[in-house]
């Protein structure tokens, strides 16, 4: 499908370098580009080859993980290496409905609605808005900000009027959220909790297990990167390694 108008695109340099835009049939101001005539990117088909200023570029659309990488960050995100696995260990999906503890920069929050769309719906509770209206400026760059709502309020008390079948957890104390939220998680729903700390990794799984949750176990995820070049293949020297534990579990009917 060719790149329409105010679509958000990149410029891909041969070092690797991306150069964000959104398409207008204009004259462009770009940073570090000068100016570039959006109506010669309107109309080319994705991954097409555009020459500005004597240099080669590649035109893409963003996916999920390219629009994690360039968020207007504040608070830390979930990375993406965490956050393909909160969405298959939870079953994201079209059509779900997901309640989010935690927008922070909306790291997550992409990744959860580019899941869910079109057919369902992200509802998130943040502790400050300052955080939650960055995660929407974030948000509304993908295009999803319709499936997307949120409250302000602490996690352990507030009322939300959702009924969800996956609920996630950026906060550092979520066992003490169980209690309030629960409810609003239906029966054979999935919940993960993310932490940064061992001890945390013990509070929430020992909670979890003593509300009567089923299937609860805790991972980390460590990725490390293959360099590649002539005559030689080795290992990174830089490594993403830790980054937060995730705690996954199923609420059984009885709760």
């Amino acid at each position: 499908m060719p790149i329409g108008e105010n679509e958000y695109v990149y410029l891909l340099d041969p070092s690797g370098r991306k150069i964000w835009l959104r398409t207008e049939p204009k004259m462009l101001k770009v940073a570090s580009l000068g100016t570039v005539d959006g109506s010669r990117i309107i109309g080319l088909e994705d991954g097409s080859t555009l020459t500005v200023v004597g240099k080669e570029y590649t035109v893409f659309r963003p996916g999920t993980i390219e629009l994690m990488e360039s968020l207007d960050r504040g608070a830390q995100i979930i990375t993406p290496k965490d956050a393909a696995t909160i969405l298959l260990n939870c079953d994201v999906r079209s059509g779900r409905t997901v309640l989010e503890v935690g927008a922070g920069s909306g790291g997550l929050t992409t990744a959860l609605l580019g899941a869910v769309a079109p057919e369902g719906k992200v509802h998130t509770i943040e502790f400050k808005e300052e955080n939650a209206q960055r995660a929407l400026k974030n948000v509304r760059r993908t295009g999803l900000d319709k499936y997307w709502s949120y409250t302000i309020g602490d996690a352990r008390e507030v009322a939300v009027d959702i009924m969800a079948d996956v609920l996630t957890m950026d906060m550092p104390d979520p066992w003490l959220a169980l209690d309030n939220l629960m409810p609003r998680l239906r029966s054979g729903g999935r919940l993960c909790a993310y932490v940064p700390n061992a001890n945390q990794v013990e509070s929430t799984v020992n909670a979890l297990r003593e509300k009567g949750f089923a299937d609860v176990y805790a991972l980390e995820n460590l990725q490390r990167g293959i360099e590649v070049h002539p005559g030689g293949v080795r290992p990174s020297f830089d490594m993403l390694g830790h980054t937060g534990y995730l705690i996954f579990a199923r609420k059984r009917a009885v709760l």
